[in-house]
């Protein structure tokens, strides 16, 4: 066992390396065509919180599974918090991350909103620096490839009282990903469901937790049924402005260049829409956060005024928009989806990420170093 202090809280994580850790035959078969979130580095990182002793017990150990008393308040009253982000290797070897410290601070308002510890920025991390160190070699490099990570925290009191947990536990895996899009983006059909709602005003829908994404699960079935990719919500209130997909934000593009993305307290604030946008902002662009009615973008590509609509978040990165489709309506997309400007700011965030051309923003984070060699076990 090694340890490391890596926080200023003084938390050390301590590695544990794993005893079963995959051969480099295994893993190169698998990361040879990885998928998404179908296999799992060798370690994970944990942290521990309780109310009298604070953030404790930072560790890196092998990846398996956790035990938890069955009263665990998590399992009761799905009081658990996530994160989505990625880990790119660039062309000299080095691995990094793009905007940590957005997750990082995602996360701490997901966790007030759920009433769990807020885990600070440093230790939140430094997690994604060790494990991404102990599992280097999960790294892959072909192009539009990553290391998928999934930061998560949950309540592990054993308690069936209804109040916050008293006992968390924080835990970040790994998952090597391959290319979203096989051979480029291709644009998809989106269904509005008219009959459920993602979150409500004063809900959860601002915060990443797994209950929001538990309601948009009958309702993507529902897009699926009507042969659609992706599902479309509306507000909750009223019924008549756009919120966002089952997991991406949407953006509109006008004829002007102006890119409109609705905002409301019920949205969760996409780090990699807000990516887009400042890219958008630093070439001259107009960019309008606010809400967004449905018939704004029907009535938008009826009259012309609106030539592109994309979807985006972490793992697609950017995803046009062929058609929007509901129950007696179609509203259609002049350039059948792929837009010029929206696979024109895809890309310029897809170099960013991988090291191809300049980072103005100083977004990525560097993991690992130049030229390393992942070991051979």
């Amino acid at each position: 066992m090694s340890t490391d202090t890596d926080t200023d809280l003084g938390l050390d994580f301590a590695t544990t390396p794993s005893d079963e850790r995959r051969a480099a035959a295994e893993r190169e078969v698998i990361l040879a065509d990885p998928g998404f979130g179908k296999h799992f580095t060798d370690h994970m990182a944990t942290v521990r919180w309780s109310i009298d002793g604070g953030w404790h017990d930072a560790s890196i150990h092998p990846y398996g599974p956790l035990s938890l008393d069955p009263s665990a308040s998590v399992l009761h009253y799905a009081q658990e918090i996530f994160e989505g982000m990625k880990a790119y290797r660039h062309a000299d070897g080095s691995v990094w991350s793009f905007r940590p410290e957005a997750n990082a601070r995602r996360f701490q308002r997901s966790a007030r909103r759920l009433a769990l510890p807020e885990l600070p920025t440093e230790v939140f991390v430094e997690s994604v620096r060790q494990l991404v160190r102990a599992d280097e070699a999960w790294v892959p490099s072909a192009d539009e490839t990553s290391l998928y990570l999934r930061p998560f925290m949950i309540a592990t009191e054993a308690f069936l009282g209804v109040r916050a947990a008293q006992e968390v536990a924080y835990h970040c895996i790994a998952s090597p990903a391959g290319a979203y899009f096989t051979s480029g983006p291709k644009p998809v059909s989106i269904w509005l469901s008219a009959h459920y709602a993602r979150a409500a005003r004063g809900g959860t829908g601002a915060a990443k937790t797994g209950g929001n994404y538990a309601a948009s699960l009958l309702p993507q079935q529902e897009a699926y049924e009507h042969g659609c990719q992706q599902v479309m919500f509306l507000d909750s209130e009223k019924g008549e402005y756009l919120e966002e997909l089952g997991g991406m934000n949407v953006v509109l593009v006008r004829s002007d260049g102006t890119l409109v993305t609705p905002d409301s307290d019920s949205i969760l604030e996409g780090i990699t829409r807000d990516s887009i946008l400042q890219l958008a902002e630093d070439r001259g662009l107009r960019v309008e956060r606010r809400p967004v009615a449905l018939t704004e973008w029907r009535d938008g590509v009826t009259d012309g005024t609106i030539v592109e609509a994309f979807a985006c978040g972490t793992a697609a990165v950017v995803t046009p928009i062929a058609e929007l489709r509901g129950e007696g309506f179609t509203i259609g997309s002049p350039t059948d989806g792929a837009g010029e400007l929206t696979m024109s700011l895809r890309q310029e965030l897809t170099d960013i990420q991988y090291g191809r051309r300049p980072d103005p923003h100083g977004w990525m984070t560097q993991l690992t170093e130049a030229a390393a060699v992942p070991s051979a076990e």
